[in-house]
């Protein structure tokens, strides 16, 4: 037995009776304000006293205590778009210096939401459509699948995790044709595979005619001054930023696309990403995690969980999700993003654990 299906199977046994914390902020709050503050692209971030909030600040003070002792590096929380938590913790990601509002970390998967936030732009624009082969800016043999095979595949299947590539190959990291190799028809069962996501870059760079990153910065980056890069690491390519870039980018997802009156984004597209995006893995959209749902799948695993991905977290929280805890949470609920940085000792891809250890703790701040 594997380390990852150890710790899956540890998750299983330790949530699959919690269904009864589904019940923690369900419904919505009458007396949040729909209004939202939206920082300058330079200058001071607003903020938002914990005094004017009806949080447990004791509860506060401990959680914030135990998240460095989890090799947390950066956590923030925004409320209406104001900066009620900033801490830093430890060293940056290069060894040098003391982590700041400016050290840059890796997004690792949770840079699969922006991919998916950058295709459905695109699609707006009309450069592209999920429906389209993945073929027609892949071209023919881009995997090892016959060729009436590989026309099956398109680009919805790519964003919901439904090619249905074979996930028994020895890496799943490798978008050679090679490793790329038939299982099952497209749409027919999920299967958390990198290769197929990370073939999204091309896909954008032969549709728009620029670079991945040109794209994010001109069509995203820019709008609501949000740094950042993209950079190939190993047979990933890895999205890293500032901890307030990262909130900055969820703070957007909150407001539906609309930057204080710039229209990033728009259409049926983005509220299909955080709803649920085929018939098997309930808590998963367009390359994002959504919480509160009747089961969930993990990577790795052909089987579906019952209960929710996080238990004690609210019910309409969705998120952006990468190794080592890197999560960026939107709960529209409560006007929250929630922003984690750092590292773990989970050696699984996508550490729900740890989520659901942070929201054990913070659910008692919030929801006094």
């Amino acid at each position: 037995m594997t380390a990852q299906l150890k710790v899956w199977i540890r998750i299983t046994l330790f949530f699959g009776c919690a269904v009864f914390y589904s019940s923690c902020a369900e419904g919505q709050n009458p007396n949040i304000s729909n209004s939202l503050y939206f920082p300058p692209n330079s200058g001071d971030w607003e903020r938002k006293p914990v005094d004017e909030l009806p949080w447990d600040r004791e509860k506060l003070a401990d959680f914030l205590a135990w998240l460095p002792t989890q090799d947390t590096r950066a956590f923030l929380i925004l409320k209406d778009g104001k900066i009620v938590v900033e801490e830093y913790w430890g060293a940056k990601l290069t060894g040098l210096g003391s982590m700041d509002e400016n050290s840059y970390w890796y997004w690792a998967s949770a840079g699969k939401t922006l991919t998916a936030a950058l295709i459905g732009i695109a699609e707006t624009e009309k450069i592209l459509s999920i429906e389209d082969r993945t073929q027609k800016y892949l071209g023919a043999g881009w995997t090892s699948l016959t060729s009436s095979q590989e026309k099956d595949i398109k680009l919805v299947h790519q964003l919901t995790m439904t090619t249905g590539l074979d996930d028994q190959v020895s890496n799943l990291d490798d978008t050679s044709p090679e490793s790329l190799k038939y299982l099952a028809k497209p749409g027919t069962r999920w299967s958390y595979h990198n290769a197929p996501y990370t073939l999204l870059e091309n896909v954008l760079e032969k549709a728009s005619g620029i670079s991945f990153q040109d794209y994010f910065k001109t069509r995203l980056g820019d709008a609501i001054g949000m740094n950042g890069f993209w950079q190939k690491t190993g047979d990933n390519n890895v999205f890293y930023s500032s901890p307030r870039s990262f909130a900055r980018f969820g703070l957007l997802l909150l407001a539906n696309g609309n930057w204080g009156g710039v229209q990033v984004w728009k259409g049926n597209y983005f509220d299909q990403l955080k709803n649920t995006s085929q018939a098997f893995n309930q808590s998963y959209g367009y390359l994002t995690w959504l919480n509160g749902k009747q089961s969930y799948m993990v990577p790795g695993l052909q089987r579906q969980f019952p209960g929710s991905l996080a238990p004690s977290a609210p019910r309409d929280m969705y998120q952006a999700m990468g190794k080592n805890g890197q999560f960026l949470m939107v709960i529209p609920s409560e006007n929250l993003v929630i922003v984690r940085m750092g590292g773990s000792s989970q050696d699984v891809p996508v550490p729900f654990l740890m989520l659901e250890e942070i929201w054990k703790r913070l659910y008692g701040v919030i929801y006094r």
